[in-house]
């Protein structure tokens, strides 16, 4: 099985955020691939790895970064694919990630979730592989309907709870 998806980490601390994405795109049956791979301290194999993903028939490249944050932009500077950054919250609550990622310079784009937002960085690969897989479409599209079910049925729930001067 060819991986559609690289999930990339700075390193395996990254693990715990990043599964999310894994989980998301494993229930998706989109065929995947996790590597830890650092911009400081492993450049040679980012830029091998970032060189080489669309000609393995990656699509997609999901890469977490925190502290300095420089893993999606670097990746994103050699490849022609879709890099989407996910900024960890390993400093300053993510937020120094969160900015790094965001601003990257003209022409050298990565889509930025929010902090520690793997799992929307897993949906929103399955919405640009969708685009071409219509099986691939429709299961995003049942997983989608049920979200809204789990929202009708919270407000069913809500709608049980009682108190003195609830109005509904």
């Amino acid at each position: 099985m060819t991986p559609v998806v690289s999930i990339i980490m700075g390193s395996t601390s990254d693990l715990p955020v990043m599964r999310k994405a894994a989980d998301f795109l494993n229930s998706m049956e989109v065929p995947f691939e996790m590597l830890a791979l650092s911009a400081h301290r492993t450049p040679d194999e980012v830029a091998e790895f970032a060189r080489n993903a669309a000609t393995r028939g990656v699509k997609a490249i999901i890469a977490g970064a925190g502290m300095a944050a420089a893993l999606p932009g670097v990746i994103a500077a050699i490849t022609p694919l879709p890099v989407i950054g996910v900024p960890l919250s390993a400093t300053l609550q993510g937020q120094d990630a969160l900015l790094s990622i965001a601003q990257m310079p003209p022409g050298i784009p990565v889509a930025t979730t929010g902090i520690d937002g793997a799992m929307n960085a897993a949906v929103l690969a399955v919405r640009i592989l969708a685009i071409s897989d219509t099986a691939l479409a429709a299961r995003y599209d049942a997983w989608r309907a049920d979200l809204g079910k789990k929202i009708v049925k919270a407000n069913a729930d809500l709608s049980e709870i009682t108190y003195d001067f609830k109005t509904n």
